[in-house]
């Protein structure tokens, strides 16, 4: 059993030279359904051989099942990476077989190379197919009439199942038109113009060269990628993760990739990319979700998040976890030798001062309560009965079962969420918030804290309390990163491959991640920031954001805290400059709204048009729902895919009645960030932009990819 689970297949094509192979002689004569029967039949050929490398792996698998009974160690660890990779296998071909051949590069000197979600060799281990991620696959993503890196014809290869149903050319050498046929109009308007369905596909066959040159740049430091809406910088950063995965799987599969979003509305829309692209490992997480327990989705307030997401709670919070628990005991009363000995109110509150005095974290400080209050009974008991001996009185009191009681509830163990929850009394938070908050705010907050759920800026406060209380993190250390080399714990990849995801889900408390991957940075608040700054001490960043589309009100303060928050090293720096998302008209019109509202604005250029000026309406207030649901008829006719309505929380109840199709979806200006539509319909947007910032007014305007609505009340 010591040969391995399956044929040299498993080495990646960048390995070796051979990515190229025969077809047949090109005829610029042909038409487009000769050259997609052409395709067609290497397409089967890939899947055939696919066929044989998955029944190759199935038996592999089932032979290390065969060696149950194994029983020295050797043997078992030798049968659980036998079956561990043969799993891994399986799963590989099975997540990317939808579309397994998308690409091929025709070059000048005739050669062919075809392009794909994995690599692929035939029996005599020859490249069938280039896994996209590969070296030798750059070309397809780069290759321009600029610098063609001798490419002289790029195709892309759509397909259903296993049927090529489509295919698109860019001729890239002209001097070529002579020999190679050029079919299409160019795959990227193709995929721009299709129909959304409320959940984001990859991009893995229409990569442009700026994204592809962001996708691959080194794990380690932080890469910061910027543009403004429709770049694709979401979909880049998620094949990023993907791209790191098949760089240095041993790393980044072993210690993990966090990829973190908004909201959860937002982490549903990406979930798939991934899988998609044959990856089931990285951890996706939204704000609300970072803390083990919690899946908050209630927003604030905007000046209740702008409170609870500053610096400004770090020293509300650290006098909050020192004050003394509302169900702890206000006098301790002791008998000893006869006389009964107490300490008050102020005198338990002297105690618990000192306390803190040398341990901060009250979870870690039992020990030295105890000892406090011993010390402080003694120093009343010793004027009483000179003759006691302080090492006696201390078994003697200190081992008692009421002294013991009285600790455990004048001194409990804190959860976070409790001492958050302390927060919601007036009095309380007032008393810690003193010289930092005003009087409404406090009122503000504390009326936010008695809520039945947390809200998403309650989960970075929770993870604060965390650490101040000082529960201990799940860390392994810094060099287990370098260190692992994939094999530990094999046995259980069985499970992880066929069972549920959750059975492979890190802990949201986990910090040790080799990269953390963060969309959206532009809204993250500095509490935020501290938080992810815990689960990724040691590891690589790729950071996503536009300025112009933050939320948060005070940039600089949450600039800070991504500094300290993002470990020092080499900085890689991308900007993305084409919107593939909004049409020009649509995005012409955000642009011209967002000029004079919004400094250094950066302004992508929309690359297609579609004719559909946006509409603007002004309606009385008890026209506003008729007007609204004629909008959506309308614009569920008008487009194939998904529509859009995105109003001011305040009016969620009034409209809930015009999501009748399971096409219409209506959520806040907040969970709209990072989405897109077909068609949008934005109402009372100028509520929007002041509740939230005009940057958010932005992100509402740059979500449609066909049509926009805009209806605001007279």
């Amino acid at each position: 059993m010591s040969q391995e689970p399956g044929p040299a297949d498993d080495r990646d094509p960048q390995d070796v030279d051979d990515t190229t192979h025969a077809v047949p002689e090109p005829d610029p004569a042909n038409t487009p359904e000769q050259e997609i029967a052409i395709e067609q039949g290497f397409v089967d050929r890939v899947y055939d051989r696919v066929d044989v490398l998955r029944g190759e792996a199935e038996g592999n698998r089932d032979s290390g099942y065969a060696h149950l009974a194994a029983t020295v160690p050797g043997a078992q660890y030798e049968r659980d990476v036998f079956v561990y990779r043969a799993a891994r296998r399986i799963a590989d071909l099975d997540s990317q077989h939808e579309g397994l051949v998308f690409g091929r590069l025709d070059f000048d000197n005739g050669s062919v190379r075809h392009v794909g979600r994995l690599g692929v060799r035939d029996d005599v281990y020859r490249t069938l197919l280039v896994d996209w991620r590969a070296p030798a696959a750059a070309p397809f993503y780069r290759a321009t009439a600029v610098d063609r890196q001798e490419v002289a014809r790029r195709r892309v290869i759509r397909s259903f199942d296993r049927s090529v149903e489509e295919i698109s050319d860019d001729l890239l050498n002209e001097d070529a038109a002579e020999r190679l046929p050029v079919i299409g109009d160019g795959a990227l308007m193709a995929a721009l113009g299709r129909k959304r369905t409320g959940r984001m596909r990859d991009i893995v066959a229409t990569i442009q060269a700026e994204q592809d040159a962001a996708i691959r740049a080194p794990g380690r430091g932080a890469t910061i990628i910027t543009g403004g809406p429709g770049t694709g910088k979401t979909v880049v950063a998620l094949h990023r993760a993907a791209y790191l995965l098949y760089q240095d799987r041993s790393r980044y599969e072993a210690a993990g990739i966090l990829v973190v979003g908004p909201s959860a509305v937002f982490m549903k829309y990406i979930g798939r990319v991934l899988p998609s692209l044959g990856e089931e490992t990285a951890a996706l997480f939204s704000l609300g979700e970072l803390y083990a327990g919690v899946e908050a989705t209630r927003q604030d307030r905007p000046e209740v998040a702008a409170v609870k997401g500053g610096t400004i709670m770090l020293p509300i919070l650290r006098r909050l976890v020192r004050q003394t628990p509302p169900s702890a005991p206000a006098e301790l009363r002791i008998v000893y030798r006869g006389d009964v000995f107490k300490l008050d109110t102020a005198e338990l509150g002297a105690v618990r001062a000192r306390v803190f005095e040398k341990e901060p974290r009250p979870n870690l400080a039992k020990t030295e309560a105890g000892r406090a209050l011993l010390i402080a009974l003694w120093r009343k008991i010793k004027p009483v009965v000179p003759e006691a001996e302080p090492a006696k009185f201390s078994r003697d009191v200190g081992s008692r079962g009421e002294f013991l009681t009285f600790l455990d509830h004048w001194w409990p163990d804190l959860d976070p969420a409790e001492v958050l929850g302390w927060g919601g009394d007036e009095r309380r938070l007032g008393s810690a918030a003193e010289g930092h908050l005003k009087r409404h705010m406090v009122e503000s907050v504390a009326a936010s804290l008695q809520e039945s759920d947390f809200s998403i800026p309650d989960v970075a406060l929770l993870d604060e309390l965390r650490i101040l209380l000082g529960v201990k993190p799940q860390s392994r250390g810094r060099d287990r990163i370098r260190t692992w080399d994939g094999i530990q714990e094999v046995s259980t990849t069985q499970d992880r491959y066929y069972d549920r995801p959750e059975r492979q889900a890190r802990d949201a408390f986990y910090e040790d991640y080799a990269h953390v991957i963060v969309d959206e940075a532009q809204d993250l608040s500095p509490m935020q920031w501290r938080m992810l700054g815990r689960r990724g001490r040691a590891a690589g960043w790729t950071v996503v954001g536009d300025e112009a589309q933050s939320s948060w009100p005070r940039p600089r303060e949450s600039a800070d805290a991504r500094r300290s928050a993002v470990p020092r090293g080499r900085v890689h720096e991308f900007h993305l400059t084409k919107n593939y998302r909004n049409s020009k008209e649509v995005f012409e019109y955000a642009a011209a709204w967002a000029k004079p509202r919004l400094r250094d604005i950066d302004l992508p250029e929309a690359v297609r048009e579609t004719e559909v000026p946006v509409r603007e309406k002004k309606v009385d207030a008890d026209a506003l729902l008729p007007e609204l649901a004629g909008a959506v008829a309308e614009a569920l006719e008008a487009v194939e895919g998904t529509v859009g309505i995105i109003a001011p929380y305040s009016r969620h109840g009034e409209l809930a009645g015009l999501v009748h199709d399971d096409r219409v979806t209506l959520v806040g200006p907040l969970e709209s960030k990072g989405l897109e539509w077909d068609a949008v319909i934005a109402v009372d947007l100028e509520a929007v932009a002041e509740a939230h910032g005009p940057g958010v007014a932005y992100v509402v305007l740059t979500r449609a990819t066909q049509r926009l609505t805009r209806i605001d009340p007279a």
